[in-house]
């Protein structure tokens, strides 16, 4: 069957000190400082998820897979290495 609606996901993310530090020193929430970060890698967006009430001190960001099928793995792949990179920075 041909999905008849959009699907979100709510992916938590664990965030180190240092970007915690950095987004801060950038005036950011730190899902936000992410979310900016990956949408100027990538061009892929997502919504912090600081936005939707999360538990203090957790980092989410939601999500909605909008892409054909056919690109999917690209994307994962993109979002995948371009999270290596933000770690690898801030870690």
């Amino acid at each position: 069957n041909q999905p008849q609606g959009a699907m979100y996901a709510f992916p938590s993310i664990t965030l180190p000190p240092k970007a915690i530090a950095a987004a801060k020193d950038a005036g950011k929430v730190p899902d936000t400082f992410y979310a900016l970060a990956l949408l100027e890698a990538t061009g892929i967006v997502v919504v912090p998820g600081s936005g939707f009430g999360q538990k203090e001190g957790t980092w989410h960001f939601r999500t909605t897979f909008l892409p054909p099928e056919s690109e999917m793995t690209d994307v994962v792949d993109r979002m995948t290495a371009f999270h290596a990179d933000f770690m690898g920075k801030y870690a």
